[in-house]
């Protein structure tokens, strides 16, 4: 299904591009990617969703279409992006799939706009502050000494199974090459800097935690503190699985995605045969 491109300026007046898929009128299904990717993050995923939810993506700052001058950005930064998006379209309520640092942003709007969040879904991400376990020193000393031109199979290791049939070349989750470096620094500081760790019980929307509970990039030990801290949050964790569990495990993971949905009134309940 082709994709519709939005530019809508933020209220500092930053440029944001955004995309819309899907079919007009559906529930919004808003869509946050991981640090340091635009909205072709879900290349391939997003269409599993589009035959019954209208999906809305945001090029974050400093990513795909969304460029200007590279300032101090924070999670809450972004979260006011994907509020001030969802106004210019005229949405009062969307249910939110956020992705490692997505998982950050979607836990701010959820925060700060309860009516705004229908229901939350929270993939590979952290709470940050004083709950967050960051991940190992050997885990981002790999990332940071990697030889020229093996970062993109640094991280594919760390995403995908030894399994996956993919390669480092076909993924869409190991960054935008089209960042400058002082974009992908800022990036780093976004994610890095985020703590809702005192706020997390603040979050009235339906929450589903989901996590490979063998990520190195972002420990599943993670997954566990935001379901405890965020009232009636479900959790369902993938044995063997990375941090890209999500794109892995595509056919699974939409379909505990889709019954969150149901079960709380986002979508209808399927059709018997």
């Amino acid at each position: 299904m082709t994709l519709t491109t939005l530019t809508v300026f933020a209220r500092d007046g930053f440029e944001l591009r955004a995309q819309r898929g899907g079919p007009k009128g559906a529930p919004t299904l808003v869509l946050l990617q991981g640090q340091a990717n635009s909205h072709r993050w879900w290349t391939g995923l997003r269409e599993r969703f589009e035959d019954s939810l209208s999906t809305l993506t945001i090029d974050y700052r400093g990513t795909g279409g969304s460029r200007g001058p590279v300032e101090e950005w924070t999670t809450d930064t972004f979260a006011d992006d994907v509020a001030d998006v969802l106004g210019y379209l005229n949405i009062s309520s969307a249910a939110v799939y956020g992705t490692s640092m997505g998982g950050r942003i979607a836990q701010k709007l959820a925060i700060s706009r309860p009516g705004l969040v229908s229901a939350l879904i929270l993939a590979c991400t952290s709470p940050g502050g004083e709950l967050a376990v960051e991940r190992s020193t050997e885990t981002r000393l790999s990332i940071a000494r990697a030889e020229p031109g093996e970062g993109r199979r640094v991280l594919h290791d760390l995403f995908y199974t030894p399994q996956w049939p993919g390669t480092p070349e076909r993924s869409h989750l190991l960054g935008d090459p089209t960042m400058s470096r002082a974009e992908a620094r800022a990036h780093l500081r976004v994610s890095g800097r985020h703590d809702a760790s005192a706020e997390l019980g603040q979050i009235t929307a339906p929450t589903l935690v989901l996590h490979g509970d063998d990520d190195l990039m972002t420990p599943a030990v993670n997954a566990e503190r935001l379901a405890e801290h965020i009232p009636g949050a479900d959790l369902t964790t993938y044995p063997g699985y990375r941090h890209g569990f999500f794109e892995e495990l595509a056919d699974e993971v939409t379909a505990e995605i889709r019954n969150h949905l149901v079960v709380h009134g986002i979508l209808p309940e399927p059709a018997l045969v």
